[in-house]
């Protein structure tokens, strides 16, 4: 039987008090409910690209040499990031789309880190005239690592106890707007009519494919892939974990940490949330090329259960705050009206029981979730410190977790930790 650790103490007496958001995570939401009013242009932004990408390192210089017959490529160094261009893969702006790879020369296990930034669907979210919005909508820098290298303790390799220190690294950069995910050009009409139509590109999903075509090349051989990211690197981590353990065949297992980006049943209140974006991101054709692909499109939240089916050997997890006061307002507060944050984390509480019950079912399923810490809103366990994210009550620490959840011979267990009187107000 699944062990499931869950602690449950009275109800905490809670108040509206919420911590602001750094700059290299996304911004907060802002209240209000406002229609789409865009028009969107069909077909996919651009063609997935070939293996066979440009590189250069972070800085100037020339890329790797490859070994000939279109193997892998002899990185220009080892133990830094180096930036990799696939031909033809787009940021939301039509500029060059990048990401970085770390390479290691002790292991062949992969470490794949999906960037966070927001999202947005319609002229308002991604004009940014809003503080909702994306990240990036400029492109990405050359020296887009020198910001982001040490967002995680699990992207660093001076962090003694990183079970990934040693692994190859890569990391993934977010300038679609679409969790990583979008598959369509989209033209948003300003709904007062003061500014020029927006053409926005949700390019994600074919800047992935371009990366996983690259990662398949170089990596001929992976032990262990591990994919996670936070935020919307976190969904995008589960959304793709698919196009990532199908598509790069080295792979002898894999293992997924959804850093609060989940995927609640669209049965709950994150349903308008998914009907919106089905239509702006144009994402019906990517889950009807994953096997049982209806049944996503029927219930966003039956991705879950499904990569747990087509992957029974692989680990599989979500890791959230119980008040995760960002990624629960993205859910809900354009999509009801003007919610208090109380009724905003009740939606998130709601949603939160129906995935865990989901996962409960499931032995390569696990969720870790702690109550509240200060800093960021309660949003993304992974990022900076792993500081305030432990569940004392249940003896498990997040990095505690990482372990079992890398660990072939432990049981995959899950833990939730209770109402904390006290905090949060």
């Amino acid at each position: 039987m699944k062990l499931v650790h869950a602690a449950i103490l009275a109800p905490a007496v809670l108040a509206l008090v919420g911590s602001g958001c750094p700059t290299y995570v996304e911004t907060s939401a802002t209240a209000g409910d406002t229609q789409d009013t865009s028009s969107s242009t069909s077909g996919d932004a651009s063609a997935s690209a070939s293996s066979t990408s440009t590189s250069t390192s972070e800085g100037s210089g020339s890329g790797g040499e490859t070994t000939g017959g279109g193997g892998p490529e002899v990185p220009e160094a080892y133990g830094e990031w180096l930036k990799r261009e696939p031909p033809g893969a787009l940021c939301s702006n039509g500029s060059q789309y990048k990401f970085f790879v770390n390479f290691s020369e002790t292991s062949d296990n992969l470490l794949i880190y999906l960037e966070p930034g927001g999202a947005c669907w319609d002229y308002e979210t991604c004009s940014g005239s809003t503080s909702l919005g994306a990240a990036n909508p400029d492109g990405i820098p050359d020296a887009h690592m020198k910001k982001y290298a040490d967002l995680s303790p699990i992207l660093r390799r001076d962090v003694e106890d990183n079970p990934a220190r040693d692994w190859n690294l890569v990391f993934i950069p977010y300038c679609t707007g679409d969790v990583h995910t979008g598959n369509k050009t989209m033209i948003y009409e300003d709904p007062e009519g003061k500014n020029p139509p927006l053409t926005y590109i949700h390019n994600g999903h074919n800047n992935i494919m371009a990366v996983v075509d690259y990662l398949n090349t170089q990596f001929p051989h992976v032990g262990k892939m591990m994919l996670t990211g936070c935020s919307a690197g976190g969904a995008g981590s589960l959304i793709n974990y698919y196009f990532f353990r199908n598509g790069i065949e080295g792979v002898d297992r894999g293992y997924l940490m959804d850093d609060s980006g989940p995927i609640f049943p669209s049965s709950g209140y994150s349903g308008p949330l998914h009907a919106k974006i089905r239509g702006s991101w144009d994402v019906d054709p990517i889950l009807e090329s994953i096997p049982e692909g209806a049944a996503i499109k029927d219930d966003f939240g039956n991705l879950n259960v499904m990569l747990a089916s087509i992957f029974p050997d692989d680990r599989l997890s979500t890791i959230y705050f119980k008040r995760d006061y960002n990624f629960s307002r993205y859910s809900y507060e354009r999509f009801y009206p003007d919610p208090s944050k109380e009724q905003t984390l009740s939606y998130w509480a709601k949603d939160s029981a129906l995935l865990t019950e989901q996962y409960d079912e499931h032995e390569n399923l696990a969720y870790y979730i702690p109550y509240w810490r200060e800093f960021n809103d309660s949003h993304c366990l992974g990022i900076v410190s792993y500081l305030d994210t432990d569940i004392p009550e249940l003896d498990m620490t997040l990095p505690g977790f990482i372990d079992q959840l890398l660990d072939d011979d432990a049981p995959l267990e899950s833990y939730e930790e209770s109402d904390q009187p006290g905090e949060d107000l």
